[in-house]
C-alpha cells in the first residue's frame, strides 16, 4: 500500500505541475485551484507513504519520476522539444532513483 500511495502522490503532483503552465502566472483562477489541489494532495499522499518508506527513497522516486513524466508531458501535450543533452539528463535522473533503490535494499 505504501507505494501505491507514493503512486498516487507522483500522479498528483505531475498533475499539478502541467497545470502550472495553464495558469499564466496564476491569472486563470480553475487551473490555479487545480495546481494548490493537486500539490496538497501529492504532499499528503507522500507524508503518508513516508510512515513505510524510507525518505531517501522515497523523494527519489517521487522527484524522480515526476521530473521525467513532466518532461514527457511538456513535449507531447504543450509542443516543448527537448535536445540529447536533456533527454541525457532525464536519463541520468532515472538511473539515479534506480542505483538509490538498489542501495536502500541491502
Amino acid at each position: 500500500m505504501p507505494y501505491v500511495l507514493l503512486a498516487l502522490a507522483i500522479i498528483s503532483e505531475v498533475c499539478a505541475t502541467s497545470c502550472l503552465k495553464l495558469t499564466e502566472g496564476f491569472s486563470r483562477l480553475w487551473p490555479s485551484v487545480g495546481v494548490a489541489i493537486g500539490y496538497v494532495l501529492s504532499f499528503v499522499l507522500l507524508g503518508r507513504a513516508l510512515k513505510h518508506i524510507p525518505v531517501s527513497v522515497a523523494y527519489a522516486v517521487w522527484s524522480g519520476a515526476g521530473t521525467a513524466a513532466v518532461a514527457g508531458i511538456g513535449v507531447v501535450a504543450f509542443g516543448e522539444s527537448l535536445g540529447r543533452l536533456q533527454w541525457l539528463g532525464i536519463a541520468l535522473v532515472i538511473v539515479g532513483v534506480v542505483v538509490l533503490n538498489l542501495k536502500s535494499s541491502h
